[in-house]
C-alpha cells in the first residue's frame, strides 16, 4: 500500500490531492470526494474514525 493511503487527514486541512477519501474508522462507511485546495469535511456525527485517508486519486484538469 502506498504511503499516501496511510496517511490520515484531519477535518479542515487543506486536500493536497484531489481525489476520493474515506474516514479512518475501519468500516469503510463514510467516503468524501475533494477537491484539491479545498477543506476536508467534518466526519459524521457517532463516527468513531480521525480523518480522512486517500483511496483513489482523481487526476482533474
Amino acid at each position: 500500500m502506498s504511503e499516501d493511503s496511510e496517511t490520515v487527514y484531519h477535518p479542515g486541512k487543506i486536500v493536497p490531492e484531489s481525489g476520493i477519501y474515506e474516514c479512518d474508522c475501519g468500516q469503510q462507511h463514510q467516503w468524501s470526494t475533494d477537491m484539491k485546495g479545498h477543506r476536508f469535511p467534518p466526519l459524521h456525527d457517532g463516527c468513531s474514525g480521525s480523518g480522512w485517508k486517500l483511496m483513489a486519486a482523481a487526476h482533474l484538469s
